[in-house]
């Protein structure tokens, strides 16, 4: 009797045969569910996490936990699907501002991710790109100043002060928490 392997449920990483899944027809079809799946799973668990701090997501002084999830760019850039989709979600279903969030929240996001994801080939390593994606997150927080400023005639420099606080708060404490989950999950490998 001829043993047979099924090639679906093995790993694929660099040293990966030929005739691993990624190669294939049927292995591009695999990882391109899998890539769907996970990015779904990103999103909701983002919405998840949003929605348990929902009163301190949305204010001038901001600390939505759920931005520790921007940290999944720096693994591997097919993570922008699912953080975006979960910021939009997001949103669209708590915020108070609705129309101002999905225009400047979801551009601010987009925006952040992609220069990181410009800077991250310059970059090596794990930590030092974490530490860029804090900075940049940091630094766009001015379209949330903005946005704010023209929602509510908040002031602009200190709104932008309370955000940016907050969002390296948030950013600078989830990247140990990332770093470790990385250490069990491999995020650079399940996308």
């Amino acid at each position: 009797m001829e043993k047979t392997t099924n090639t679906l449920a093995q790993p694929i990483g660099a040293n990966a045969v030929a005739s691993s899944p990624g190669t294939t027809a049927a292995g591009k079809a695999h990882n391109k569910v899998q890539g769907i799946v996970v990015n779904g799973i990103v999103a909701a668990l983002y919405i998840a996490v949003s929605a348990l701090i929902q009163p301190f997501g949305f204010t001038q002084v901001q600390f939505r936990v759920s931005e520790m999830f921007n940290h999944l760019i720096v693994f591997n850039k097919k993570y922008i699907y699912g953080i975006v989709l979960g910021v939009f979600l997001t949103n669209l279903f708590f915020s108070p501002m609705k129309a101002y969030d999905l225009i400047f929240g979801v551009g601010q996001s987009v925006i952040a991710l992609l220069i990181t994801i410009a800077c991250a080939r310059f970059i090596k390593g794990i930590w030092a790109r974490m530490i860029v994606n804090t900075l940049v997150f940091t630094f766009t927080m001015f379209l949330i100043a903005l946005e704010l400023h023209l929602a509510f005639d908040l002031p602009f420099m200190f709104t932008w002060l309370t955000t940016a606080v907050g969002e390296f708060v948030v950013m600078a404490v989830g990247m140990p928490v990332m770093y470790v989950i990385n250490k069990r999950v491999r995020f650079d490998k399940i996308v």
